[in-house]
């Protein structure tokens, strides 16, 4: 780049914040990690008072708005994204990009809807704006599974589908995306492949080398009907190119 473009990152610690920050850093953005608490070389901001962002976001040219809070959705996403909007209007910030999950129109989930709202405060900040759904990280697939595994064995409804993505594929579709004008819609982002908690179950156990019992189970309820339906995932492209054994064969 013959003139750095400033990027403030918010959510800039977390699972795709620690990918999408260096991925920045690389191509050659002059990245700007946003966190609440004090930390060497980055910005402190809270989007839940708003203390800290005039500040923040003063001189910034993108944010990519990754901060989210699944405990409190409605004082971090919801309000603490109004606050970033105003302050970036106010800042003259050419781009906002905010990245959303595919489904959340689609299943019935408190924190679902939450993420819908926020995406409708994006829409309607006067922002140049692009919201990115991305289907479930590797990562939160396998924490599902271990939480569904405590009691001994894996308890699972075999048919719900999800389409595990790879959160450096992600980072990469992001970097890709802001070096292009805001698309001012949606764009939907999920890993290469659709697969059921059966096939998620039985791979992970066995590149574990467990050899647990795998309840199967119709689990009742609206969101369980949305998942067996294939409400998280997504048919756009491109896609991510990292499968879920990948992500097993590498970690394990």
């Amino acid at each position: 780049m013959s003139e750095k473009i400033t990027v403030l990152v918010t959510g800039a610690s977390g699972t795709l914040g620690s990918a999408v920050v260096p991925r920045l850093q690389k191509q050659g953005y002059a990245v700007r990690p946003m966190t609440r608490s004090a930390r060497a070389g980055w910005v402190t901001a809270d989007l839940r008072t708003g203390d800290g962002l005039a500040e923040a976001v003063r001189g910034v040219d993108v944010i990519v708005h990754l901060a989210s809070a699944p405990g409190r959705p409605q004082k971090t996403d919801v309000e603490g994204t109004r606050r970033l909007m105003a302050a970036a209007r106010n800042a003259g910030v050419g781009h906002v990009l905010y990245v959303s999950i595919v489904g959340i129109d689609r299943v019935p989930y408190p924190y679902y809807r939450a993420k819908l709202d926020t995406e409708k405060v994006v829409e309607g900040s006067g922002v140049p704006h692009t919201i990115v759904r991305a289907t479930q990280f590797h990562q939160f697939a396998e924490m599902l599974l271990s939480a569904l595994s405590k009691p001994g064995p894996v308890i699972i409804d075999p048919s719900w589908q999800v389409q595990p993505l790879d959160v450096e594929d992600l980072a990469e579709e992001i970097a890709e995306l802001i070096g292009r004008p805001a698309a001012g819609k949606a764009i939907e982002y999920g890993g290469p492949q659709v697969l059921t908690f059966d096939d998620l179950a039985r791979s992970w156990l066995a590149a574990r080398g467990r050899k647990r019992p795998i309840w199967r189970l119709g689990i009742p309820g609206k969101v369980s009907r949305a998942l067996r339906a294939g409400a998280l995932t997504t048919s756009a492209t491109p896609t991510g190119s990292r499968t879920w054994r990948d992500y097993l064969a590498e970690k394990y």
